[in-house]
């Protein structure tokens, strides 16, 4: 599946999680195959670790908070001229490939 949305954009949650919709945060993961992708502060999930021990290095128990991936289709890329969430264009200058906002025409990147 082809993904406009990069590592580092600036994404806002636009459906899902009740205490999620609405936030903004940086994505930090692109998982292109699987349709999803990682957020910063957003889908936090809980996990109980044991203590496990692997060549030579201790793995500390106890629970750990981390993000959990989240479907594309829920996110939308956040503008940095108007600063609103927009859908994504594609404009094409010669052999580059540039993204494009759908509101306020500013290209990306």
């Amino acid at each position: 599946m082809k993904v406009k949305i990069r590592k580092g954009d600036k994404v806002e949650i636009i459906s899902g999680l009740f205490e999620d919709k609405g936030k903004r945060g940086e994505v930090i993961k692109v998982l292109p195959k699987d349709g999803r992708v990682v957020v910063q502060g957003v889908n936090l999930r809980k996990k109980h670790q044991q203590q496990v021990q692997t060549q030579g290095r201790t793995l500390s128990p106890g629970i750990i908070e981390f993000e959990a991936p989240i479907p594309v289709s829920n996110v939308m890329l956040v503008c940095p001229i108007c600063n609103q969430p927009s859908r994504i264009g594609i404009k094409r200058v010669g052999q580059e490939i540039q993204r494009v906002c759908k509101k306020c025409n500013a290209e990306f990147d």
